[in-house]
């Protein structure tokens, strides 16, 4: 298995894998670019058919977290890791004591979040190992309500915010009678999906979890279809909200949506997509602009949270997707490689105060 010829290599500075024999567990962290910060990703933990398929995914996975830090002006890069096996099955205490000293090994180069196929209690258990961990602490939210460090519902307010920016700018109007599909009713859909009929859109919803489907029937007068048909539906806004790839030859033969706007990573299963999109005349919010408001949540964890001032930073979403869509629309430029553009000027540039943004951005996370 090549690395460093791998198709979705692009100079990641460390690829490390671990396999600890006595709890069974096989993970890969991926490291790609630590010059505006330490590396902070998600720990996902997913049943992947090959050991291949796990690096393309964590190899895929870090680089777009470099490259969201960079998008939401965080002090931080980009990192993922994967733990290869089964949540339902193969989870552990004992494995998860084994990924956080691994994690403990790297000393502080990459901190580990929440995932698919990982949660809070999961990240809490590795914490009994590593430093490491964020995504963790309870806190206040802007209600008075204490909330857990489940990274989700920041995630979906900042994917709001985007689907309420992209349709004013591609219909000029607010989400009032808007047709909205959800493919994927996981934490961050179920948060999105809440916020969008709070907001008058009109939901249809796909998901392998019937008591999900069946609660969006009651709760948000859900239109539900099958996975397959949630393509071709007669909707305005497509929202993929689960694993990546949605976007691709097939689903674009059936997509009837003008603006693609949703949580999940990599949703383009080519990079040749995003000018197909464009040719389309589809709206594209690039998928780690979108969905960064865990990322912003967690960046402020600590003694000093404040979720006012994570909230105010998380709407400033809706400020960069308006700069990538009027840059898309004067240059002609499809807006994820505007979008990759901007995040590599910006984690090209030399930082004299770098040292001191890495100590700060360690100090609230692994705190």
């Amino acid at each position: 298995m090549s690395v460093f010829s791998h198709k979705h290599f692009a100079n990641h500075e460390n690829v490390h894998f671990h396999h600890d024999k006595k709890s069974g567990l096989k993970a890969i962290v991926a490291v790609h670019n630590t010059h505006l910060g330490p590396a902070l990703g998600g720990c996902r933990m997913f049943p992947y058919a090959t050991d291949e398929d796990a690096l393309s995914d964590v190899l895929k996975l870090s680089r777009g977290m470099s490259y969201k830090s960079a998008m939401a002006n965080l002090a931080l890069g980009g990192g993922k890791s994967v733990i290869i096996g089964d949540p339902r099955t193969h989870k552990t205490p004992a494995l998860l004591h084994a990924m956080g000293d691994f994690l403990q090994s790297l000393g502080g180069q990459y901190i580990a979040a929440e995932d698919s196929g990982t949660s809070v209690p999961d990240l809490q258990e590795m914490g009994n190992k590593t430093a490491y961990v964020a995504g963790i602490l309870n806190k206040v939210d802007i209600n008075g309500n204490t909330i857990s460090g489940d990274p989700s519902p920041a995630t979906a307010y900042g994917v709001y915010i985007g689907i309420k920016t992209a349709v004013a700018f591609k219909y000029k109007s607010n989400l009032e009678g808007v047709r909205v599909a959800i493919q994927g009713l996981g934490n961050v859909g179920m948060y999105l999906a809440q916020h969008l009929y709070d907001a008058g859109a009109l939901l249809t919803v796909c998901d392998l979890d019937e008591s999900k489907l069946n609660m969006a029937k009651l709760r948000w007068k859900a239109n539900v279809v099958r996975l397959n048909e949630i393509f071709s539906c007669d909707v305005d806004v497509f929202a993929p909200c689960a694993m990546g790839g949605a976007i691709n030859d097939d689903s674009l033969a059936f997509l009837k949506a003008k603006i693609i706007a949703g949580a999940a990573n990599n949703q383009l299963a080519e990079v040749r997509h995003d000018q197909t999109l464009m040719k389309k005349g589809i709206l594209y919010a690039p998928d780690y602009v979108i969905n960064a408001g865990g990322i912003i949540d967690v960046s402020y964890e600590g003694p000093d949270y404040s979720a006012t001032i994570a909230r105010k930073h998380i709407e400033n979403i809706s400020d960069t997707l308006n700069e990538i869509f009027e840059r898309s629309k004067q240059t002609g430029l499809p807006t994820k490689s505007l979008a990759n553009q901007i995040s590599e000027e910006r984690m090209s540039v030399t930082n004299t105060t770098r040292s001191k943004k890495i100590a700060g951005a360690l100090k609230r996370v692994a705190s």
